[in-house]
């Protein structure tokens, strides 16, 4: 299919960017590659526990050295994504993510593994991710083009959250059915990677968008700083981006520890409580792609308050059915704010500045998480799992509240942010 093609695909219904071959390319591996992430996640968070005798500060550690690099590597990212074809940049990240994952398969099937093994590879793998996230969030504008642009990152979260609806269930059965052995998770995430790298060399180059790429030259990092901060839009979507991912995104560190700790039951539970947000976030997923435009300000600031207060009520549920339940409606929450803030930015936002505010972007977003999970893991560990959720919750509900009340402000004052007009691509013949 053509890229003028994409365009007339706009009107095709809710999974429309899938009329792009270079798309469901893209799309089909990240599942696969994706399903593979998530058995990770689950047998490492599994792996923390059993290696650290059920420390929830060690579980927070482990998830702060991951998302770290991000915050020290993130802006070098986007200046990659900037200034290389994406393309090839996402492959030589893909490959060397499935290298980590090979390594610390092979430690724990020799019996070999430490809990500072882990604690150097997760912070290997965020090293690597630091760089991978803002070229491959760049790149979707790539692929399918302004039009399809906020339907696409609909559809990735979709993809990312059937991810998360398969992986964490599959790691949870293929865990409790080796005895406790994650090696198996591990392996099959390395092998994962595969299919993303062959995805990226088979598509056809003449139907991208790639916007101009930037010259090498000096301060371009700090003009993607100054781009950001001289935007009061982006501004906003930022600072809510860092709140959730500092006090929201740590729900799989309090997942693992309430089905440890409060409810002292298995791998396979864990697994199933992480399939219920899944579910959630999915649906969530599902009905932002159905939106055609730029999200406005206060759509995101309803997302975060809506979002906290899910977090609220998931630490007050009485028993393990009832929480299991709850995380249904946690999860679609968590990913309509999610969704909504990403296509905000992307659409307001020079192409030529995209992968530099889409690198501050995930600084933010996963930046905050250091921060957080930490803390969180140690009121999980002082107080329990559902305080920390509690906490959490309010917290952002608060966040929420604030950034309504400036909104409100800014609106009395006549500062508005302006609206960012969408860029004019068109398809360039490359390689």
């Amino acid at each position: 299919m053509s890229g003028s093609g994409a365009g007339t695909a706009s009107s095709r219904g809710m999974f429309r960017s899938l009329h792009v071959r270079n798309y469901r390319l893209f799309s089909s591996a990240n599942l696969v590659s994706l399903v593979g992430t998530w058995m990770q996640r689950i047998g490492q968070d599994w792996l923390v526990l059993q290696l650290s005798g059920d420390s929830g500060i060690a579980l927070g550690v482990v998830t702060a050295l991951q998302f770290a690099p991000g915050l020290l590597l993130g802006l070098y990212g986007g200046v990659l994504a900037d200034r290389y074809p994406k393309r090839r940049v996402l492959a030589a990240t893909q490959a060397l993510m499935g290298v980590v994952a090979l390594v610390l398969g092979l430690l724990v099937a020799t019996d070999a593994i430490r809990l500072w093994h882990v604690f150097v590879l997760a912070a290997a793998l965020g090293s690597v991710s630091a760089v991978d996230v803002p070229v491959r969030q760049a790149f979707v504008s790539e692929i399918v083009g302004p039009d399809l642009l906020t339907n696409a990152v609909g559809l990735n979260s979709t993809v990312f959250n059937g991810a998360r609806l398969v992986g964490p269930a599959a790691a949870g059965l293929l865990i409790g059915a080796s005895s406790g052995d994650t090696a198996p998770a591990f392996l099959l995430n390395a092998a994962s990677f595969a299919a993303t790298i062959v995805a990226l060399l088979v598509m056809r180059p003449a139907e991208l968008f790639p916007s101009p790429p930037v010259a090498r030259a000096r301060g371009q990092l700090r003009a993607g700083v100054a781009y950001t901060w001289s935007r009061p839009d982006l501004v906003l979507a930022l600072a809510l981006a860092f709140l959730v991912g500092t006090f929201g995104l740590n729900t799989q560190v309090l997942i693992a520890l309430m089905a440890r700790q409060e409810f002292d039951l298995g791998a396979e539970a864990f697994g199933l409580l992480t399939t219920f947000f899944a579910v959630g976030s999915l649906t969530g997923a599902l009905v932002s792609a159905r939106r055609n435009s730029r999200p406005q300000e206060r759509f995101l600031v309803a997302g975060v308050v809506l979002f906290g207060l899910a977090c609220v009520v998931a630490g007050l549920m009485p028993g393990y059915a009832w929480f299991a339940a709850w995380l249904v409606p946690t999860g679609a929450a968590a990913m309509v704010f999610t969704v909504a803030n990403n296509s905000f930015v992307q659409l307001g936002v020079d192409p030529q500045m995209r992968g530099r505010v889409m690198a501050l972007y995930f600084m933010c977003l996963t930046g905050g998480m250091p921060l957080g999970s930490p803390v969180v893991g140690w009121v999980a560990e002082h107080l329990g799992a559902p305080w920390a959720f509690v906490l959490s919750g309010g917290l952002l509900v608060v966040a929420g509240l604030c950034a309504a009340a400036w909104l409100a402000h800014a609106r009395r004052a006549g500062r508005t942010a302006p609206a960012a007009a969408q860029a004019a691509y068109s398809p360039v013949e490359a390689g």
